[in-house]
């Protein structure tokens, strides 16, 4: 009989970790752009003369199309091959990167940035599928705390590398250079990823279920797009597109019951630690992105911090984030939850201490006073997103692993839209409320960011004391 290790060779060859290493640069080329063109939004606007309404297009589209295609090309990834998927996913997204730095007006980069999304949620879960099928054991673990720091750096250190690019590029054009960077990486890493990336492992080959892929996206756009549009889309209309949004996914799971061949095996929601990872990494999301929006919003606006300086400021979350990650993904498996608990109490400490430093230290200052809580809070973070989407993903087969990360980063993406949008509206009608007290309009938002962490804690120890009382009467 062969053992797992042996499995896990043979899926991945010698060179697996040079492997994961291209997949993780794809990663963070796609989830830097996130963050990274929130900086490069004043550039935009000065170099092609954009409304408010354009530029939050910018960023939402992103975000929208994203989401729409992560569950279908995990799908796809799992049921043909993950690293010809993976390849078509990477060459799109560099070549959308090209057209969006060359975009003559809005209207092509807005257009250049929705690909750029599709390409985004092509590549992400055949990273996580890949992962599962190269790895196993404790090596699966330290390969997600890669992955987890990976995602933290990214996201953390998009509004300082947009700083840094903007600063030597100029304001005018500077923007263009946030998206030209990707050119050269992207075709390097399609370079490696055809030499390195396993080939595909074919199981009973199986239809793509179109109708669950459109129910599915339009459950996911509908529910999103209010969240995206939130301060560009006004009245309140808007907002019975999240209950629509609902019932059609709704209609999705029960045609997902009754399909022989189902774009997302139900039965995947029967596995504790996928349902409960999940529903964490849903609510800790919608917290975690939207601390960086309302912090460098507060910075630039309110303390009249460059777009450099900003970045600096929250680069202590970034290090603390992706140190930690790498640290969690090597003891998970000896600490399991109580580690992902452990990580959101720091998240608590980190930011209610943030919450303190603005309040005692208003001025200017403030960057250097939440260093240390940022770190803190990062350190935290870290400990929670790679130890979590091991867990979550610990019992499910190779074989579904494109499709269940697909799912678990749709939940990612639907919270973030949900924590960014309650977050900032409670942001700026702090603002606008109080005549432009930013510090009191941070502290607002960093109240709703701190429930969401805090419901993710009670996920956690909810999981963490059902285990134990299982492990206890077993």
């Amino acid at each position: 009989m062969r053992s797992q290790v042996t499995t896990a060779e043979e899926a991945g060859g010698r060179y697996r970790w040079q492997a994961l290493a291209v997949c993780l640069i794809a990663a963070f080329m796609t989830l830097l752009d996130v963050s990274i063109v929130n900086v490069a939004l004043p550039s935009v606007q000065q170099g092609l003369d954009a409304s408010e309404s354009e530029l939050q297009w910018i960023l939402s589209g992103y975000a929208l199309t994203f989401g729409l295609v992560l569950v279908p090309a995990g799908r796809l990834g799992d049921a043909r091959s993950r690293r010809a998927v993976f390849m078509g996913g990477l060459a799109l997204f560099t070549a959308a990167s090209a057209a969006a730095g060359a975009a003559p007006g809005i209207l092509t980069l807005i257009l250049a940035r929705l690909v750029q999304g599709v390409a985004g949620g092509v590549i992400n879960p055949q990273v996580a599928g890949l992962i599962q099928q190269m790895f196993r054991g404790a090596e699966r673990g330290r390969a997600f705390g890669a992955l987890g720091a990976t995602i933290g750096i990214a996201t953390a250190v998009g509004p300082l590398l947009g700083g840094v690019l903007i600063g030597l590029a100029g304001p005018a054009d500077g923007w263009r250079w946030v998206f030209y960077v990707n050119i050269p990486v992207g075709l390097a890493a399609l370079a490696l990823a055809w030499k390195l990336l396993p080939a595909p492992v074919f199981g009973e080959r199986q239809s793509l279920d179109p109708v669950g892929v459109g129910l599915l996206g339009i459950g996911v756009v509908a529910f999103m797009l209010p969240f995206l549009q939130e301060q560009q889309w006004p009245g309140a209309a808007k907002w019975l597109l999240v209950p629509a949004g609902l019932a059609v996914l709704a209609l999705f799971v029960l045609w997902e019951r009754r399909h022989p061949a189902p774009l997302v095996d139900l039965g995947l929601f029967r596995l504790r630690s996928y349902a409960l990872g999940s529903l964490l990494a849903l609510l800790y999301f919608a917290g975690f992105t939207a601390i960086f929006f309302i912090f460098t919003v507060f910075l630039q606006n309110g303390r009249d911090y460059s777009a450099l300086q900003a970045g600096l400021a929250i680069t202590p979350f970034a290090v603390g984030s992706g140190v930690a990650a790498f640290v969690g993904g090597r003891i998970v498996a000896r600490f399991g939850r109580p580690l992902v608990v452990l990580g959101l109490a720091l998240v608590t400490i980190g930011l209610g201490t943030a919450w303190l430093a603005v309040e005692l230290w208003p001025g200017d200052g403030v960057g250097w006073a939440t260093a240390l809580p940022l770190l803190v809070g990062g350190v935290g973070s870290g400990l929670v997103i790679s130890p979590n989407q091991t867990i979550t993903l610990s019992e499910v087969p190779s074989t579904e692993g494109g499709a269940a990360a697909g799912v678990l980063q749709t939940g990612q993406r639907m919270g973030s839209a949900v924590g960014i949008a309650a977050a900032g509206a409670v942001f700026f009608a702090t603002v606008a409320g109080t005549r432009g007290d930013w510090a009191a309009a941070f502290r607002h938002g960093l109240v709703v960011v701190l429930l969401f962490v805090l419901a993710a804690l009670a996920v956690a120890c909810q999981d963490m004391i059902s285990g134990r009382r299982r492990g206890s009467s077993g």
